[in-house]
């Protein structure tokens, strides 16, 4: 008896037809679609952020800016935050990686 029919879960077996239908990794998608993916994260919570992370995207200073607001644990404007949602904070660290990788 295999483990499948104790757990009910299906066995990890991957077949290479599959392949075709098995959704992407987020890191396997397209660059422009992970960042915009990343910012309707943030848009979601916090669009002034968002929108100051789109004014500032390409410049040297976005990324100071994002580990400014992930070390604070807000964006010094308004009424104090004790830090970020895990999927905000991730979305920031995700834009950091995006911002310093060179379009191929």
């Amino acid at each position: 008896m295999t483990n499948s029919k104790h757990s009910g879960f299906p066995e990890l077996i991957h077949n290479e037809a599959d392949q075709a239908t098995r959704p992407m990794p987020l890191h396997e998608l397209p660059r422009q679609f992970q960042i915009d993916h990343e910012m309707a994260v943030i848009r979601k919570h916090h669009a002034r952020i968002a929108s100051a992370i789109d004014m500032f995207w390409g410049h040297k200073d976005c990324v100071e800016y994002l580990r400014q607001l992930i070390l604070s644990g807000g964006d010094g404007v308004g009424q104090t935050r004790v830090g970020f949602k895990h999927e905000v904070l991730a979305a920031f660290l995700h834009l950091i990686r995006l911002h310093d990788t060179p379009e191929i």
